[in-house]
């Protein structure tokens, strides 16, 4: 009698745990579908691609690493890898600096402070390529509002995007303005969530603005920090547009980074493969540096 009664209720725990699975997969099962498709699959093919010599129209034809040997082996590949680096740590450093700045005195009671944050975070709902192009009439050093400032204080404006050694800091701060709103919008929102007890405990204990700011401000910032380095060096890293809009990549590559040479590759030079080894390079560049930060980062985050 006691055996029938644990076979039972062994049967009822297993149809149960039936059911919690089936409905594990409903649940689950579209999205997970949806990632396979348009996510895992293209991130496979696209390894395939790079293997192969491919001009979109053609039959593929397997060429093993060649495609990797030919970029690596590539003068102008250095500069690419250099430039995408300078972009990627000026944008995020000047993101993620100027936001904590502008967030810090927006925290503070001032007049017109509502209107001043919607003003800063606008730049990132417009579009990056009508950004792009409004810019270009602001940096053209013969009649751009950039040029008329800089002759009021006696300045010439120089040739900022047909000049190789200022196109990558017009790139950059197009890139900038357009993203500080997004990192001040975060950053004030981790300001506001700080507890103003541990301020006031600060300030009994003796501690000045700065040593409030050190011991209280930076350690609760810490996972907004941690959060916007990840997310603002994605972005930097696949910025496109921008470049595409104001450079095409040139003064003689001065401003073609990765992803960029992914579409001279691609569009321009109908090469499938070489395009293909771009994007595993990319890939493998945000998820090694990503694993970093999060294997270091995190020693510092302070999660409250």
């Amino acid at each position: 009698m006691v055996g029938t009664t644990t076979r039972r209720a062994n049967t009822r725990v297993s149809s149960a745990e039936r059911k919690e699975w089936l409905l594990f997969a409903l649940l689950v099962g579209p999205n997970l579908f949806r990632f396979s498709v348009f996510t895992y699959w293209p991130l496979l093919y696209n390894g395939y691609l790079s293997m192969v010599r491919w001009d979109f129209l053609g039959p593929k034809v397997w060429v093993g690493l060649d495609n990797f040997t030919h970029l690596f082996t590539q003068d102008d590949f250095a500069l690419v890898l250099w430039n995408t680096f300078v972009f990627t740590v000026s944008a995020v450093g000047l993101i993620c600096g100027l936001g904590l700045a502008v967030a810090l005195l927006l925290n503070r009671s001032l007049l017109w402070r509502d209107g001043v944050r919607a003003v800063v975070f606008s730049p990132v709902m417009l579009s990056g390529a009508a950004m792009g192009i409004v810019w270009l009439f602001i940096l053209d050093p013969r009649y751009g509002l950039l040029d008329i400032l800089l002759n009021y204080v006696g300045l010439d404006s120089p040739n900022w995007l047909l000049d190789t050694r200022w196109a990558m800091a017009g790139v950059i701060v197009v890139h900038v303005w357009k993203n500080l709103g997004y990192a001040v919008v975060i950053i004030l929102a981790g300001l506001q969530a700080i507890p103003r007890e541990l301020y006031e405990a600060a300030l009994v204990d003796g501690a000045g603005a700065w040593g409030r700011f050190r011991a209280v401000t930076l350690p609760g910032l810490s996972p907004i920090f941690f959060f916007l380095f990840i997310t603002t060096m994605l972005a930097s890293f696949q910025s496109f547009d921008i470049i595409h809009v104001m450079t095409e990549g040139g003064p003689v590559n001065a401003t073609t980074t990765l992803i960029y040479n992914l579409y001279d590759e691609a569009f321009k030079a109908t090469r499938a493969g070489r395009a293909a080894v771009s994007a595993v390079v990319l890939f493998l560049g945000m998820f090694a540096i990503t694993l970093v930060q999060m294997r270091f980062s995190e020693r510092r985050v302070h999660y409250a």
